[in-house]
């Protein structure tokens, strides 16, 4: 907390592989939200949305370390929907190793985390749960896409997803049911929405992330967390 009692965000923290920041309400329920930026900003730039959804939530926003075209992103781009396969995989082993090593840091609970990635930054999140299956047990997938050629055989029956595509968004909505398909293909429970918006977030996907938030899917896959 700081001195006048308002929530306080930590300062940027340098110490390990993903260079990353810590929001800390006032009144803390004791979960976690890591927050994934897309292509282009920092790891601020989801902390307000994250705020909005889960506000009495520790917040962690995390920086990719992939640098393209003077872009921040979380691994290697080809074209716009295709990437470098080496380097997904590479970023999400070590975030996978990352989000460990903050949480015992910072004494976070990981059995009550939540992971919001958007665009380039969720299909980071949907890799690390195809590769280390269980990892992530509740994740919300902005702006969304299928990213990896290969995609190993995995058990994600203990995970619960939301995929929230934008109606207007031609580039990337396209591919949302195929990633859909995928994740529900390995055994996770995938609530699919479609929001009035092209690529960009905003009020209708926090109203949407709340409302899963408190659902049925999501509340059985923190209870199996144990």
């Amino acid at each position: 907390m700081t001195s006048q009692g308002k929530p306080e965000i930590d300062g940027l923290h340098h110490g390990l592989p993903f260079l990353y920041r810590l929001h800390r309400p006032e009144h803390q329920s004791g979960e976690v939200l890591v927050l994934l930026h897309g292509s282009g900003p920092d790891e601020t730039s989801m902390i307000p949305l994250g705020r909005e959804i889960m506000p009495r939530a520790t917040l962690l926003g995390v920086r990719g370390r992939i640098i393209q075209d003077g872009n921040i992103r979380w691994f290697t781009r080809i074209t716009p929907t295709r990437f470098e396969q080496e380097s997904i995989r590479t970023e999400a082993d070590a975030f996978a190793d990352f989000v460990v090593r903050a949480a015992e840091i910072h004494d976070l609970d990981l059995k009550r985390a939540v992971f919001l990635g958007y665009s380039n930054g969720a299909n980071l999140v949907s890799s690390v749960m195809l590769m280390h299956p269980g990892f992530i047990r509740r994740a919300a997938l902005l702006r969304a896409m299928p990213v990896l050629d290969h995609p190993p055989s995995c058990d994600l029956s203990k995970s619960r997803i939301l995929v929230v595509a934008g109606a207007s968004d031609v580039t990337y909505a396209p591919f949302a049911p195929e990633l859909v398909a995928l994740l529900r293909s390995h055994g996770a429970v995938v609530d699919a929405r479609t929001v009035s918006s092209g690529h960009e977030f905003g009020a209708e996907d926090a109203r949407v992330v709340r409302e899963w938030l408190a659902g049925p899917a999501a509340a059985l896959a923190l209870s199996r967390t144990s």
